[in-house]
């Protein structure tokens, strides 16, 4: 995929109904500046936004995917797959803010414990001391793995775990 071809045509798109960047924006819920960077081609829209774009234009996704319209108009089959696809991105967004949150309230509760140790001033005594530490730590793993799940890497990760879960599974049957 030609990112940039697929910029330039959204942004042609865009003009030949006579809209802004805002406009747009504010069309398909999303900021005035991810439309501008879907038109330079530093990033491309969501599935479930590239098909909204489709019907809004009235061209093919195909189309649009390819930078360059062509005549033939999108079949039912392609756009249901496509759906279905959006649907299961979606979901996998929706899991990964859910997990994000359960360690978000993890480092929360941790820090909290540390902090009450310091405050009341028992962060050097023996039975304490273990608490607060415990807190700091499960605050700071939090944050970094928080910085994995969030970071451009985290797909790569996630897809080699699949390639060895699905290994391990083949071995074991």
């Amino acid at each position: 995929m030609d990112l940039m071809k697929i910029g330039k045509l959204l942004q042609d798109l865009r003009k030949e109904r006579g809209l802004t960047q805002e406009q747009l924006a504010e069309r398909t819920g999303v900021a005035r500046r991810t439309v501008s960077r879907w038109e330079t081609g530093s990033n491309m829209p969501d599935l479930d936004i590239l098909i909204e774009l489709s019907d809004f234009y009235g061209v093919d996704l195909r189309e649009i995917l390819n930078g360059e319209r062509k005549s033939e108009k999108m079949n039912e089959e392609l756009k249901e797959t496509v759906m279905l696809a959006a649907d299961y991105s979606n979901e996998e967004k929706t899991r990964l803010l859910q997990r994000m949150h359960w360690l978000f309230i993890a480092g929360l509760i941790g820090l909290a414990l540390y902090l009450v140790t310091i405050l009341l001033g028992v962060d050097e005594k023996a039975p304490y001391e273990f608490i607060g530490s415990f807190g700091l730590g499960i605050a700071t793993g939090t944050i970094v793995i928080g910085i994995i799940f969030t970071g451009r890497h985290a797909a790569k990760i996630r897809e080699a775990k699949l390639r060895l879960l699905g290994k391990a599974r083949g071995n074991n049957q």
